[in-house]
């Protein structure tokens, strides 16, 4: 079957699903999270087995070791993602909400949150958004179609296949969970073609993947994803607390969005800072830095504007001295993709400066990058962390994927 037929196929037998899904109670739905968490933890030996396949392959195709730690599922991280999926279905249903009002003509007009259809989501190699993007589609009454990186085709497969059995165990209709397990690279065109079956596509990953599905998209798209996070350091910062946050951010884990790739340091703090932070980290990191770095850190790369427009995704950090919060703001609003952004600092007036002038959906004052996720803010889970202004920013939990519908009721009013 060519490549846009089967794309085609998979999205009009969401579509048919979505309808029985929206109309399934919360409780139901509720139902097939907690089974879905039950039946992950069951077949845990079954999934660890399918993600060494994904391993190896991935191994012999040279990808790097920090994005095979993405890809990685271990019995903790399972036992993770089964709690994400208790966590959201512990959560509100936000379908159903809403308010009534009546207009002085006497219409009364009730505004609800209704699931937005069928969800297109589009990421790379990272089983656990199979079943994170999933779960806070069944509980919205959303139907999902799935497209995930071909390095992880096997985990993804048998977490789609468990995911549908606890949908049809709880008499919903599988379809509404459906995995493309064709990972061409045309399948990205064949979804973005997909107007009238898809309502939404969300891309979860690099630049070049979100970029790959807003070029051209016939169907609207929430761009996720892309984290050129910058940590600042300001005068006023408590080093030894500023340390450990830097140091957190960028080295937690390297390879996720949410890590931090450019430190900015104020000037007169940069020399004791930038050496004990040196220390620290030693050939944990590569620094990439600017002139005044270079000549405080001898022997590291000299950075470029293309280093501080880069997300690394790995082992690697741009830094740059700067003389005032003014100028550190100025930068992060070149460079940055609009994900997160922190200041260091014990001053309160330069914190709300920062955090009033710096473009972002996130914007942390002493406190790490790394809690950008929907997890930490209460969400259960996140489909993607939304980068762009408009419909939702930020950690994309369950009323991200859910929109407004209004009912009006009268008695023969006309206009």
């Amino acid at each position: 079957m060519d490549i846009f037929e089967y794309v085609k196929d998979a999205c009009t037998r969401a579509a048919g699903a979505k309808g029985a899904r929206a109309g399934a109670s919360t409780a139901l739905r509720t139902r097939v999270l907690l089974r879905a968490a039950e039946l992950l933890l069951g077949e845990n030996d079954a999934i660890l087995a399918e993600n060494k396949k994904d391993l190896a392959r991935a191994a012999e195709n040279g990808v790097p070791s920090v994005m095979l730690d993405r890809l990685c599922l271990t019995e903790e991280r399972i036992a993770g993602i089964a709690d994400a999926l208790r966590a959201v279905a512990a959560l509100p249903d936000p379908t159903g909400a809403g308010d009534t009002f009546t207009r002085p003509n006497g219409l009364r007009i009730t505004r609800l949150r209704v699931p937005l259809g069928v969800v297109g989501m589009i990421y790379e190699a990272r089983p656990n958004v199979t079943v994170d993007a999933a779960a806070l589609c069944i509980k919205t009454g959303n139907a999902v179609v799935l497209r995930g990186g071909k390095e992880a085709l096997f985990s993804n497969m048998i977490l789609a296949t468990l995911l549908r059995r606890a949908l049809t165990e709880c008499d919903l209709p599988a379809d509404a969970v459906i995995l493309l397990e064709r990972t061409e690279r045309e399948g990205v065109a064949a979804m973005k073609a997909q107007r009238g079956l898809l309502d939404v596509l969300i891309p979860r990953g690099g630049h070049g993947l979100i970029r790959a599905v807003t070029d051209g998209s016939a169907v609207p798209v929430i761009e996720t994803g892309a984290g050129n996070c910058h940590v600042y350091v300001d005068a006023a910062a408590d080093i030894d607390m500023a340390l450990r946050v830097c140091e957190n951010a960028k080295l937690s884990r390297p390879s996720v969005c949410n890590a931090a790739e450019t430190l900015l340091v104020h000037s007169a703090i940069a020399a004791e800072f930038l050496l004990r932070f040196r220390t620290l980290t030693g050939k944990r990191l590569e620094l990439r830095g600017c002139n005044r770095t270079c000549a405080l850190i001898p022997g590291i790369t000299r950075a470029t504007d293309e280093d501080y427009a880069t997300e690394y995704d790995d082992a690697i950090l741009a830094v740059r001295v700067v003389d005032s919060v003014e100028e550190a703001v100025a930068h992060i609003n070149r460079y940055n993709t609009g994900h997160s952004e922190a200041i260091l600092t014990n001053d309160i007036n330069t914190a709300e400066y920062f955090r009033q002038s710096v473009d972002a959906a996130a914007v942390y004052v002493n406190a790490s990058t790394r809690f950008t996720d929907g997890g930490e803010f209460g969400f259960g889970a996140e489909i993607g962390i939304s980068t762009q202004k408009l419909h939702v920013r930020g950690p994309m939990g369950l009323s991200a994927l859910t929109t407004e519908k209004y009912f009006i009721d009268g008695n023969g009013q006309i206009r």
